[in-house]
């Protein structure tokens, strides 16, 4: 499966050395917006042998229509920024290049487009792209409707720059009924993400808790969707589309 990588930051280099060394997927090309590494290639700046091209192309430098033309792929996977999707959903889908959106925050226009692209091509978005964010919200929805009427708060730790509350937390806490009030941000050193959900019962507490030991979590959890979307039809998808059929076909 070939795969081209938008967004080279500490969470794109960490995914696309997931990519290189994953059989059965090839990093075609990873876009970036500077210069800066332009006609070097992934395995080349990561140090890792592979034939996988991986070559570093620059917005500035070529555009997205002539990339996807000169260097076709199956699926787009996004790591860069908020606004990126306007650059490439439109080429993407009117190539039925399938995307695959680990964007933590969009607003109702990035919204609406992923719908209108969903019309044409197979869209998968979530806010936090690995797999054990995605279990922790599954438990805490069950645990949810087994007590409604539990006290419930949510933490979410980041590395100190981080901006603004953690797309993952404000998914947790709409998917658990929850205001934002109920949202406590940590920003402390290099923490790379650790979320938690604190069940407050009259005589007893239950936590759950996901922590990110390294970015590459992020990696496995995209080329989870990349192998759970590849027979998908065109429409918009998120983890429960994909996870439902594991809990629910059982024996």
């Amino acid at each position: 499966m070939k795969i081209g990588l938008i967004g080279f930051g500490k969470a794109g280099k960490a995914v696309a050395s997931v990519i290189l060394q994953s059989p059965g997927f090839c990093l075609e090309w990873v876009l970036k917006n500077s210069t800066l590494l332009d006609h070097h290639s992934a395995p080349e700046f990561l140090g890792l042998e592979s034939d996988e091209p991986g070559h570093i192309h620059s917005l500035r430098n070529i555009t997205i229509k002539e990339l996807l033309e000169q260097h076709p792929v199956d699926m787009v996977i996004d790591f860069s920024s908020t606004e990126s999707i306007h650059m490439y959903g439109s080429e993407a889908a009117e190539k039925n290049v399938r995307i695959i959106s680990a964007i933590s925050h969009y607003g109702d226009a990035e919204k609406q487009l992923l719908e209108q692209l969903a019309a044409k091509t197979t869209v998968f978005w979530s806010p936090n792209i690995t797999l054990g964010v995605n279990y922790l919200l599954f438990a805490s929805s069950l645990l949810k409707n087994i007590a409604p009427h539990v006290d419930i708060e949510v933490v979410e730790e980041h590395f100190k720059t981080k901006e603004g509350i953690s797309g993952t937390a404000v998914k947790i806490a709409e998917t658990l009924d929850l205001e934002k009030e109920s949202i406590n941000s940590i920003r402390a050193g290099g923490i790379v993400g650790k979320h938690e959900v604190i069940f407050g019962f009259p005589y007893q507490t239950v936590r759950l808790v996901h922590e990110s030991i390294s970015r590459e979590a992020f990696g496995s959890g995209a080329l989870f969707v990349a192998e759970n979307i590849k027979d998908k039809p065109a429409g918009l998808y998120n983890f429960e589309d994909i996870l439902r059929p594991y809990f629910f076909n059982q024996s």
